[in-house]
């Protein structure tokens, strides 16, 4: 059978009535020969029973009072998706569920596992460089070096799309990071047990034209299969 795989949606800024999500996200989950089930923002922990896996999607920024500090003035959050997420992401730890994150992803998974984030690239990590840049989604703008898992899906560097000013500072306990810009910038980390892996980049604008990129989903797809 088909995995079942979770993905996440984004609570409207301004209405909470209303969550969205792009089509590159399942349609890449589907592709990769899982069964997208989409979640909006609630604390509806009886829906883990249904799944067999996660993908954390992109979206906005994560609200600093989840690691103890004050918000940059930058910022922009949803507190319902930030609640949601993190109780979300501890409980499905706790059954060993596999997971993925991409982009808000890997920072969500970072901060629900104790991690920190840097608030805003720009201000803060000033040397660092082409994390947002005015390119379409779809086209890759540097390179990383990655490592285990991510490795073995990609090789050992390869070009991405990123598109964000906050990034992974301290990694949380039990996970390690993976890929790493030229800048130094974390761009992906991994648990040190199991399949939960989040990436900075977008491989969901990226699958259709790059087929390495579908390996990602592939290697949630087939975690959820073991």
């Amino acid at each position: 059978m088909k995995p079942w795989i979770g993905i996440t949606m984004n609570p409207h800024k301004d209405d909470n009535s209303q969550s969205s999500i792009t089509a590159d996200y399942y349609e890449g989950v589907a592709a990769a020969g899982g069964v997208p089930v989409l979640l909006p923002a609630l604390a509806e922990l009886e829906m883990l029973a249904r799944l067999d896996g996660i993908l954390f999607t992109g979206g906005p920024d994560i609200d600093p009072v989840h690691y103890g500090e004050l918000p940059h003035p930058t910022l922009v959050f949803s507190p319902l998706r930030d609640a949601s997420e993190i109780l979300l992401y501890r409980e499905a730890r706790a059954k060993g569920m596999p997971m993925l994150g991409i982009c808000r992803g890997i920072q969500l998974i970072n901060v629900a596992a104790g991690g920190t984030l840097w608030q805003d690239i720009p201000s803060q990590l000033p040397n660092a460089h082409g994390h947002s840049p005015w390119a379409p989604r779809n086209y890759a703008t540097h390179g990383v070096t990655l490592d285990e898992q991510l490795r073995e899906m990609l090789g050992e560097t390869t070009r991405v799309n990123s598109f964000h000013h906050q990034a992974v500072k301290d990694v949380a306990p039990g996970f390690r990071a993976t890929g790493y810009a030229a800048d130094g910038v974390i761009e992906a980390i991994e648990a040190d047990e199991g399949f939960v892996v989040g990436i900075q980049w977008h491989c969901e604008n990226l699958w259709r034209q790059d087929r390495a990129m579908l390996h990602i989903f592939e290697g949630l797809v087939n975690a959820c299969r073991v």
